[in-house]
């Protein structure tokens, strides 16, 4: 059996090996993840970095010398907005536009509320930075003015705060980057299942369609072991796929600029091997399920709609995280997808863990993929599975 199991292994390797654009394809979906996410968040430190310069179109200059002089102090660049600038706006050409109107002066000088108008368009992801930017220095001389009014009147200002709220922050920059960084365990699991996604189909239903699987079990050969090489030949793809997604992971995130959406990633050698030794194990479990299916399907197209459904099981707990997290108990741990997700998760944080998540995620996988390896041996000694009859 050891040495039916060792030819298979290596038939399959081989095969896979040589065709390069299968191998390319599988590598493209597992770089999809890193190059996403370092294009994203490049783009988006770009919207936030602060020392970018604030550029703000105001019209009504003279009607508030005061705070313009407030606006230039603070390193804002003003300039005379164009005629069109609500078009501009909408058309994501300029961020916002400052209106000071006429009688902003009266209402200053009269100590009443002046108002001013800042156009913008919420729906514009680009032009929340600096909007963001405009309004706290907008609230900023607002709160100064107050409290100089207030001086002028024999008033303390701080009457009109009777109650400060002085936030004491526990996160750690760890903590912190794990809740921006939530979609990096989604890709990882992602990797795990498409990596030998095509190596899968290709042992089971390509060989069933070419009607070489059928020739091979003519001869007297253990369906177990058959089964155990094809499934060792899509686990070192699987696992391939998922160490090559977080080595990529690993140099994006060294190379985008975190630190200007104020986000800190200190990721050490123990909890690199800690984030690849909780993937690993769903490569086992993915692996057998995709030859389960592709045993299944009578023809190579009709297993990549199984294939294309099944992809879509890594993204469900990931989402669900994402969109409401919940607090990790022991026992999720064991759920495949799930447990994996969430230990990625939490590595991120920097939670000390210990070994039993590891081993509970491990032994659950194990166990579905020794579940499936079994179901797809007896299958193969079904004559309606070999010979395509329903």
């Amino acid at each position: 059996m050891r040495a039916l199991l060792s030819t298979v292994f290596r038939k399959e390797l081989r095969d896979h090996l040589r065709d390069r654009r299968s191998v390319m394809s599988a590598l493209g979906f597992t770089l999809m993840g890193p190059i996403l996410f370092g294009v994203m968040f490049t783009v988006m430190a770009s919207w936030f970095r602060k020392d970018k310069p604030l550029e703000l179109p105001v019209t009504g200059r003279a009607n508030a010398p005061s705070l313009i002089a407030f606006l230039e102090r603070s390193g804002v660049e003003l300039s005379e907005p164009p005629a069109d600038y609500e078009a501009r706006i909408q058309a994501g050409k300029l961020d916002a536009v400052l209106i000071i109107p006429e009688d902003y002066g009266k209402a200053f000088e009269a100590g009443r509320t002046a108002e001013v108008q800042l156009v913008l368009d919420n729906s514009r992801n680009q032009a929340r930075a600096t909007v963001r930017r405009v309004e706290q220095l907008l609230s900023a001389y607002s709160g100064m003015l107050g409290s100089q009014r207030l001086l002028a009147r024999g008033v303390a200002p701080q009457l009109a705060m009777p109650v400060k709220v002085d936030e004491v922050d526990l996160s750690t920059p760890e903590r912190q980057a794990a809740n921006l960084l939530t979609v990096i365990p989604i890709f990882l699991v992602f990797a795990a299942f498409s990596g030998g996604m095509n190596v899968a189909i290709d042992a089971m239903a390509g060989e069933r369609e070419r009607g070489s699987l059928e020739s091979l079990l003519l001869n007297p050969v253990q369906r177990e072991a058959l089964v155990a090489g094809k499934w060792l030949s899509t686990v070192v793809f699987a696992c391939g796929a998922a160490t090559v997604c977080l080595v990529a992971f690993l140099l994006v995130m060294h190379r985008v600029p975190l630190q200007d959406l104020g986000v800190k990633v200190r990721l050490d050698a123990a909890t690199v091997l800690g984030l690849w030794a909780a993937v690993l194990p769903l490569a086992l479990m993915a692996s057998a399920m995709q030859m389960l299916l592709s045993t299944f399907a009578r023809s190579f197209k009709e297993a990549q709609t199984y294939m294309q459904v099944l992809s879509l099981l890594p993204t469900v707990p990931g989402m669900a995280l994402v969109l409401s997290p919940v607090q990790s108990k022991p026992w999720m741990f064991a759920v495949p997808v799930l447990g994996q997700e969430m230990l990625v998760q939490e590595l991120m944080r920097g939670e000390s863990l210990g070994a039993m998540p590891f081993l509970m995620g491990t032994v659950s996988c194990c166990v579905l993929a020794l579940v499936f390896l079994a179901w797809t041996a007896r299958l193969l000694a079904d004559e309606r599975i070999i010979f395509g009859r329903s």
